[in-house]
């Protein structure tokens, strides 16, 4: 929750991961579960560029008044679901290239990048949705100072866990 200039708690805004197919999904579970991890509301949905076109469209436009505060779209071969959106939406939108045999998802990757200028899209690597989930994250912290301190915390035990894997390395070495 975050406090309004009256006062009031806001409710924070949610992260919407679009996918193009059902078969996105286990490159884009990581986001989620990062997401829900720092307390981030989250929702899921398929909805496809070229095969439910109309669809995107709509769900694109209405995001922010659904409460969605960051749009992450997964999306494999020509990768055109985040244009798409981005094209409908002022909200930040973030492409997360999905590996697919045809090209590894280099195509996805190419395709996400190399947007045309006027619509703008973050994209992260390919098959890095923990990645997209943590940076939606980071975007919505920008006016969130719990997220903020719950990133924060995050890092801290990402950093912790560094350190113990260290520790383990110089043990093992020491003892050869």
């Amino acid at each position: 929750m975050t406090e309004t200039h009256e006062g009031e708690k806001a409710v924070m805004p949610k992260v919407l991961v679009v996918m193009g197919s059902d078969s996105d999904l286990d490159q884009l579970l990581p986001a989620v579960d990062v997401l829900k991890e720092l307390g981030v509301p989250v929702e899921v949905t398929v909805a496809s560029a070229h095969r439910s076109p109309d669809r995107v469209i709509q769900i694109a436009k209405l995001a922010r008044s659904k409460g969605f505060g960051v749009v992450l779209a997964g999306a494999g071969g020509a990768a055109h679901l985040a244009g798409v959106f981005a094209a409908n939406t002022t909200l930040p939108v973030v492409a997360v290239p999905i590996a697919v045999d045809t090209l590894g998802g280099m195509d996805a990757l190419l395709s996400s990048v190399q947007m045309p200028d006027g619509v703008p899209i973050a994209s992260v690597g390919i098959g890095s949705g923990r990645n997209a989930g943590l940076f939606a994250a980071a975007i919505l912290s920008s006016s969130d100072e719990a997220l903020t301190l719950r990133l924060d915390a995050f890092r801290t035990r990402q950093a912790a866990k560094v350190i113990e894997a260290d520790a383990k390395v110089q043990t093992k070495l020491s003892s050869r």
